[in-house]
């Protein structure tokens, strides 16, 4: 599972990077600074958690079913925030409506903020040395 954690957070990570470089150099001309503010927004997040994502995927402070739960947790948090934050930001480009799907920004967000819970609540659970 670690392996797994590790390699989606590069994924993330250079997705992340990648997105970023688009939205600076090719998305500027195309849609307003309210809406690149908003793709920067999306970008930033994917990022923390990435960077969230590889401190789980390499430490031993965390259980291993743990692990696996907040993996998802952020993986599907990532996608239906960041993801969602994306399309509605450049709505305008497509011929696809992305505001239809605004309700799952949300609920990526709560997926994120569960993440971070699990993660508070295992490094209380553990045991002093």
């Amino acid at each position: 599972m670690n392996k797994t954690i590790l390699v989606i957070a590069s994924l993330f990570g250079l997705l992340s990077i990648a997105f970023g470089a688009f939205g600076a150099h090719s998305l500027k001309a195309l849609i307003s600074v309210e809406s690149l503010q908003t793709f920067e927004t999306g970008i930033r997040y994917q990022m923390y958690h990435a960077l969230v994502l590889l401190f789980v995927g390499s430490t031993t402070l965390i259980q291993q079913k743990n692990k696996k739960i907040i993996f998802y947790l952020i993986a599907f948090g990532v996608i239906f925030f960041s993801g969602s934050i994306y399309g509605l930001a450049t709505n305008n480009l497509t011929s696809f409506d992305f505001k239809t799907l605004g309700f799952i920004t949300p609920i990526g967000g709560l997926l994120l903020i569960a993440s971070w819970i699990l993660l508070l609540i295992n490094f209380i659970k553990m045991k002093s040395k």
